[in-house]
């Protein structure tokens, strides 16, 4: 395969509902501040686009992607949409890298949005949860704020993982947004505001539980010749990893844990693995996406990331999986900093502060969840982190994290159906 680089990519905000824009605009916002970003990139230069949107119902369109494509003035370029629930903007990125890594297209286009304001929360949770198995759990009641309140209660039940501890998370992801022009919610929150918010599904209330939102984002990708040419500040995408796993939970075998490089066997001797407070799927995208970066300490060896926290709960259960400690250990991991970026006053009693930040962009809870731009977002984000210009896209340099060399993007769909890793470094 050939080197693939991130060259470009542009966000609009993220916000509850765009009544003045329809998602063709607002996607074209996003690639009208891309395509400026890399001035000497022209449109006869792009050889094709991939789209991702999670949900038809909320565009109430079966062929959005096209009607994009065209409105961007791509046609008849190649195009395809992507959908894979939650992860759709995750495997849209992988979909646009193997086609420029695969020699197919020297430039690809990858474009995300959802407009989510279109229906009433409550039929937008319906909708989100006939992403579960409509046969067997939906007509049971299955919505997803259970499904992870049920994770979470197992979570709690075999390592003692506390609300306190979920809480936090909270508080460092609405604290980050805060500082995040992009940002669908821009508040300090204490951990009193968040367990006494109004209860979802124990333990698990408002404030743990990301946001729906009107959004855009695009990716821009190019192959090491085309980069060369666009920018001086390229990211190279050095690792990329996608796990599966069956929809229904109870479907799920159990089986010894898929070791890290910087794990043993003995670590999880008596752990009942994945259980329903493991993503298999998760450990598997980061196990091939670490092996093709040849990272062998996560924790050690990158910078910055940006992962799919829905609800504080999969924030915590995804440290575990992506081996930023052992499993059972999440939240003492967040006891201990490590995922709170230390030059902002928290306010909290932490033993440590932080030496890996995790989602310094707010996350999916508090910078927002257009679902099918999620994923494509967290790769802008990474993009200018590792660029050294957040100060420049921002307005300030507040959220920058200092050194940035490299990072990982991590996107998440149903309960761990389909999860996407990708790294992303200096090219430069």
């Amino acid at each position: 395969m050939r080197k693939v680089y991130m060259v470009s990519g542009g966000i609009t905000k993220f916000v509850k509902a765009s009544p003045e824009k329809n998602f063709q605009l607002m996607v074209k916002d996003a690639f009208d501040y891309a395509m400026k970003d890399v001035p000497k990139l022209n449109k006869d230069m792009i050889d094709g686009c991939v789209a991702s949107y999670f949900s038809d119902h909320f565009a109430r369109q079966l062929m959005a992607g096209i009607m994009v494509q065209d409105y961007l003035g791509l046609c008849p370029k190649p195009g395809k949409r992507i959908e894979g629930g939650g992860a759709t903007g995750g495997l849209c990125f992988q979909s646009a890298y193997e086609a420029v890594a695969s020699g197919r297209m020297e430039v690809c286009v990858a474009y995300g949005f959802e407009t989510m304001s279109h229906v009433e929360t409550w039929k937008g949770n319906e909708f989100i949860a006939l992403a579960s198995d409509t046969n067997y759990d939906y007509p049971v009641g299955g919505f997803y704020s259970g499904y992870y309140a049920m994770m979470v209660v197992r979570h709690m039940h075999e390592f003692g993982t506390t609300r306190e501890q979920l809480a936090k998370v909270s508080i460092k992801n609405h604290r980050n947004a805060y500082y995040n022009p992009y940002s669908q919610k821009r508040m300090k929150i204490t951990v009193k505001d968040v367990l006494n918010s109004e209860m979802v599904a124990w333990p698990l209330t408002r404030l743990d539980i990301c946001t729906m939102s009107d959004g855009a984002a695009v990716c821009i990708l190019a192959s090491e010749k085309m980069a060369e040419k666009l920018t001086d500040k390229p990211v190279l995408i050095t690792g990329v990893g996608t796990g599966t796993d069956a929809m229904r939970m109870a479907d799920r075998p159990h089986g010894n844990v898929m070791l890290l490089p910087h794990e043993k066997a003995s670590d999880y001797k008596n752990l009942k693995y994945p259980g329903v407070h493991s993503f298999r799927a998760g450990r598997a995208a980061a196990k091939q996406a670490y092996e093709m970066a040849k990272i062998t300490n996560p924790l050690k060896e990158l910078d910055v990331i940006e992962l799919h926290d829905a609800y504080t709960s999969s924030e915590v259960q995804t440290y575990e999986d992506l081996g930023l400690c052992k499993y059972g250990e999440g939240g003492k991991f967040v006891e201990e900093g490590y995922p709170f970026l230390p030059d902002i006053d928290y306010g909290l009693n932490l033993p440590k502060q932080g030496v890996l930040p995790v989602n310094p962009s707010g996350g999916l809870i508090a910078c927002g969840h257009p679902v099918g731009a999620t994923g494509l977002m967290q790769a802008v984000f990474m993009h200018w982190q590792v660029q050294g210009s957040i100060k420049k896209h921002f307005g300030d340099d507040k959220l920058q994290v200092k050194n940035a060399k490299r990072g990982l993007i991590h996107s998440h769909a149903g309960t761990g159906t389909y999860v996407t890793a990708t790294i992303m470094e200096r090219g430069f």
